[in-house]
């Protein structure tokens, strides 16, 4: 587990590593590509998976350009990897905090397999003392597996579903979970109106960050319609840095829903 700048969470924490959604903009691609491999028997370092779906009972090795030899974070680059040694991590820290979970994979990905997730969700559970963050792309996982009683129904586990315009999918499954839409990116208007946001607790924004070619820089007014539709739900509002050029310092909202 890692203490993290990201605004909303106190610490990342990767069981599960990796992703095949291919977003342009992935900042956690950028990341696993950096800092990937691990060390083979003849000295040098690859991102090979010997298998279709890789799962790791202990850590392999990357010896750095400083001659350092760590544990690997990203033994096979972005490829999706289930790592063991990292399941009992929260049950090490006394203190609550606010994780977010799989900050480098979509744990709820189709390709995901459902004993993956249901391992991370009972990790979670054996450490009830914090506050566990999911997101995803795909939140008709969510419903799947609620479906299937798998999902836990605690105060403490935010079901988030990440959404950049007006295509993107969201959970829309039972009332009794806590919800969340992070929409970051920012990447047009999405003409947030009256009930856009039932069920939601909580809505992240936030721009786009880094240099790439073609990247979107979002309006003013786009965020305030969002924080408009939001006012109308009672849902709380969590701008992100990345917003303070757009709405400037006076104007960015902080609001978290178990700080109310």
């Amino acid at each position: 587990m890692n203490k993290t700048d990201i605004e909303w969470a106190d610490m990342t924490w990767n069981p599960v590593v990796g992703c095949k959604h291919g977003c342009e903009y992935c900042y956690a691609r950028r990341i696993a590509k950096r800092f990937g491999g691990y060390d083979k028997a003849d000295g040098t370092i690859t991102t090979h998976n010997p298998l279709p779906r890789a799962e790791l009972h202990q850590p392999l090795t990357i010896t750095r350009s400083s001659g350092k030899t760590v544990n690997s974070p990203f033994p096979f680059g972005f490829e999706p990897t289930l790592l063991y040694y990292r399941l009992e991590e929260p049950q090490h820290i006394k203190k609550p905090h606010t994780i977010f979970v799989c900050s480098m994979a979509d744990l709820f990905g189709n390709w995901v397999p459902t004993n993956w997730i249901k391992l991370v969700l009972d990790a979670c559970e054996a450490a009830p003392q914090h506050r566990y963050m999911f997101l995803t792309k795909n939140p008709e996982r969510y419903a799947q597996l609620d479906r299937l009683a798998l999902l836990p129904h605690k105060d403490n586990f935010c079901y988030g579903s990440t959404v950049t315009g007006k295509d993107g999918r969201r959970f829309n499954g039972s009332v009794l979970l806590n919800t969340f839409l992070s929409i970051e990116p920012l990447h047009e208007n999405l003409d947030a109106g009256l009930g856009s946001f039932g069920g939601d607790r909580l809505i992240i924004i936030g721009a786009e960050t880094g240099n790439r070619a073609g990247k979107i820089i979002p309006e003013k007014a786009w965020v305030d319609n969002i924080c408009e539709a939001a006012d109308i739900t009672h849902a709380a509002v969590f701008m992100k840095d990345s917003l303070k050029p757009i709405v400037g310092k006076g104007n960015m909202r902080r609001e978290l829903p178990w700080e109310r």
